[in-house]
Parts: structure tokens; sequence; C-alpha cells
């Protein structure tokens, strides 16, 4: 557990941005240009927040709830939201030592394939992840079978690994507000749930081939016999009185899976993607177990 720096907060008070908080890190099936498109179908009112696939987060800083429950299985990830919310002048400084070249890149890629990782700070493994991240190629978060950090170096002029004013606008909401945040497996993530609350689910997508699944994101695999839990999660928390809203591919199992539920067909752009042929516009589905408003 990350202890709150009071000393840190009370200097972040002070020096509160404009800036509405925004994701962090690039992020496979980040929803940043789907978001005017997703909050269409939102409902109307509800009480807490959760999102068990929290990746960058971009639907809960554009949404902004003032109670949420957000989670997600990559512990490195989750580690970056806590050392942001009670550590971020002390991320901000970390960040400040990393250099833009081919070498250095791959002397911290390598942390993880030696002992000295394990007696990392959680401030250092925080900057670690975000600076691989604005520096690896086409900001992928990639791990192999031993859950080491495998994408190569981008070679971008320019990164942004830096950004005080985002750090900072998240830390202020996470601190002014009622958010939990957790690292664990999503359907205990969504166990407090109640009636009147809203669950937006974002998992990793069923691939629209053989070929095209991610499968590098943590050593979890999340295959059919996963959509097959979350679905049978989806129809316990239904039965509660959950509003719930999923995101997935468009695909014939997806499509069968959740016939019994409101099914909207958007078009999304690949953002991420190791070939440039991969990145042009899908379809992916939108599934509901309520009546948008503005439908009704």
């Amino acid at each position: 557990m990350i202890k709150q720096d009071k000393r840190q907060l009370s200097l972040i008070a002070l020096n509160t941005t404009s800036l509405a908080p925004q994701p962090f890190l690039k992020w496979a099936g980040g929803k940043r240009q789907l978001i005017s498109t997703i909050k269409k179908f939102l409902p109307e009112t509800y009480l807490n927040y959760f999102e068990p696939f929290v990746g960058a987060g971009a639907l809960l800083f554009d949404l902004q709830p003032s109670n949420a429950v957000i989670n997600d299985i990559n512990s490195e990830l989750i580690n970056c939201y806590r050392v942001i919310r009670a550590l971020s002048n002390d991320l901000i400084e970390d960040l400040k030592k990393h250099k833009n070249t081919k070498d250095y890149f791959y002397q911290i890629r390598e942390l993880d394939r030696s002992d000295e990782f394990k007696r990392l700070s959680p401030v250092q493994r925080a900057s670690r992840i975000i600076y691989l991240n604005k520096t690896c190629y086409n900001g992928l978060f990639r791990v192999n079978s031993q859950d080491q950090f495998n994408v190569p170096f981008g070679n971008y002029k320019n990164p942004n690994i830096l950004n005080i004013e985002v750090i900072r606008s998240i830390n202020y909401y996470l601190n002014q507000n009622n958010i939990e945040v957790l690292n664990l497996d999503f359907e205990r993530a969504v166990e407090k749930a109640q009636r009147g609350d809203f669950i937006y689910f974002d998992p990793p997508y069923d691939p629209i081939s053989d070929t095209s699944s991610f499968t590098g994101y943590s050593l979890s695999q999340f295959g059919k016999s996963e959509q097959i839990r979350l679905k049978d999660v989806f129809d316990r928390l239904t039965i509660k009185g959950c509003q719930i809203m999923l995101s997935n591919s468009a695909t014939e199992f997806i499509n069968k899976l959740y016939c019994d539920y409101n099914i909207i067909k958007l078009r999304a752009n690949r953002n991420i993607n190791s070939v440039g042929s991969g990145r042009s516009k899908i379809d992916e589905f939108l599934i509901l177990n309520y009546i948008p408003p503005k439908f009704i």
C-alpha cells in the first residue's frame, strides 16, 4: 500500500491546474476517440461508477465521477494510478531524469529481467512505465511469457515523457473525490456494486481473426472462457439492478453471447497496431442492459 504524502498533497493543492484530467498513457483499446459517441448511450443518472478494466481511464477522466471504483489486473498500471495520487511530486522529479536515447531505453526496459527490478520503489516503477510507454514503438504496453516488457524503442524525436499538467490534474481529481483503486480480477472488482450503480466493462476484445488477438497486456490470457465468465458476471449484475455498458469487438461470438441485450454497432479507429495497415476503422459493439434515456 502506498502511503499518502500529506506534504506533497498540500503542494499539489497550491498548484492546481485548469486542465481536465486525461489519460497519462497510450493504451491498446483506449476510448478517447469514441468518448463523444459512448456518452450518447450513458444512463441518465447513477450512484457509484465502476470500471473493472480501467486501462488509461479515458471515460473515467471525461465523466469525473465523484464516487468510483476503478480496477485493472495490470499491477504496473495500477501502481501508476496510486503513485500519481499519493506521490506525484516525487514522480515528476523522477520522470525528469529520463533520456530519449536507444541505449538508455533498453537499459530501462531490461530492468525487469534483473533482481534490481524488485528493489525499485513504487515511484521508480511508475516512472519507468510512463517513460517506456512514451518512447517505445507505437506506445504499446506488452509483456512476454516471463512478464517482461518487450516493445522496441520508438525512435521518436520529441516524445512527451513528462506532462506535469496532466499528472497534477489527475492527482487533484483522485484526491478530491472518493476513488477506490484496485488491482484485482474483474469479477472481484464489482462485488460491491448495487442497484443503481453504473458499470463500464472494457475488456480485452474478442479477436476478429486468429492473428489479431493482442495477448501481451498481462500474463493472464483473456480468451473465450473469460469472455463467457464476463457474460455471467454481466447477467448477475443485471439481476442486481446495476446499469451496465460493455465494449467489445463486433464478432459473431460476442453477438450471440449478448443476444438478449441491446447491441449497438459502432465504427472505431484502431490507434495502436504493429502494422500501419491494421490502423483502419473497424466495427465494434456497445452492449447495454438498459435503454438509453434519449432512445426511450
